[in-house]
């Protein structure tokens, strides 16, 4: 306990330029919110409270701890319901004009919050990500420690891939505090004091009619019985498009009513 940073201890929220770089939170917009947390509920276990970005979002958590936000998807936003990742960065509008200089799209934003500034961009092959310049959740050491939501980038060329995310979010650079980067068999794997964030591997492609084949990031979940996890999402109006044996454990990936795609994995990344 006297190791962990004083914002652990405290209670207190960490900003996102103390961990520029890393994915700090994951977040649902959806067309209904209420049935989104119906489905969330029933199958992921989670509960939730209101959030501080205001009454239409809410924060899911389980066994205690936050896992991902989900907000009600305002009519004059043109985005998909989908699951988000969103990235700390020091300085969203620095951030946002090096996507824009490396052909990348910042579609929404960046706007200000109460807790601070985001946007809303997607690459230069149109996986949609976000930013987000400010406090994160308290404990969030915690969260990254335990990892209730990690992420998995399908993308046309991992390398290039890297190269764009590396240039935008400052990962691999000489700056202290940066997240590192290694090439593992045919993987990107990005970590953080010794932590794996998030996978990029190759071999979507943009023209594919399967959501699952372009270019994306995956937002995965553990969970502790794949199956039933499954049969709860089958019961509760989601389809299942994929199921499988992975070196980082067995994974469904699903479809919520609302057609966002999350997938569910028996490991930790």
């Amino acid at each position: 306990m006297d190791n962990e940073p004083r914002a652990v201890r405290s209670g207190t929220a960490p900003s996102s330029a103390s961990v520029f770089g890393a994915p700090c939170w994951v977040s649902l917009m959806a067309r209904d919110l209420q049935a989104a947390q119906d489905f969330y509920g029933a199958v992921l276990g989670w509960r939730f409270r209101k959030g501080r970005m205001g009454e239409e979002f809410s924060v899911a958590f389980y066994d205690g701890a936050p896992v991902a936000g989900i907000g009600a998807l305002a009519p004059r936003l043109a985005v998909a319901v989908d699951w988000t990742p969103y990235f700390a960065v020091t300085d969203t509008d620095e951030a946002a004009a090096r996507i824009r200089e490396r052909s990348g799209t910042v579609a929404v934003g960046p706007l200000s919050f109460s807790m601070g500034r985001g946007a809303l961009a997607a690459d230069r092959d149109g996986a949609v990500f976000g930013i987000w310049e400010g406090l994160l959740i308290p404990n969030w050491h915690r969260w990254r420690k335990s990892a209730p939501a990690w992420l998995r980038l399908r993308t046309r060329n991992a390398f290039d891939a890297a190269i764009f995310y590396g240039e935008v979010l400052e990962w691999a650079t000489e700056r202290p505090g940066c997240c590192q980067v290694s090439y593992e068999g045919d993987e990107v794997v990005l970590r953080s004091e010794g932590h794996v964030l998030a996978r990029i591997s190759s071999g979507a492609s943009g023209e594919a009619p399967d959501p699952m084949i372009r270019p994306r990031w995956h937002v995965h979940f553990p969970v502790e019985d794949v199956g039933a996890t499954v049969d709860a999402a089958l019961d509760n109006g989601g389809v299942v498009l994929d199921r499988q044996s992975t070196p980082q454990g067995l994974q469904a990936a699903l479809r919520d009513p609302d057609g966002a795609l999350f997938t569910v994995t028996s490991a930790q990344p």
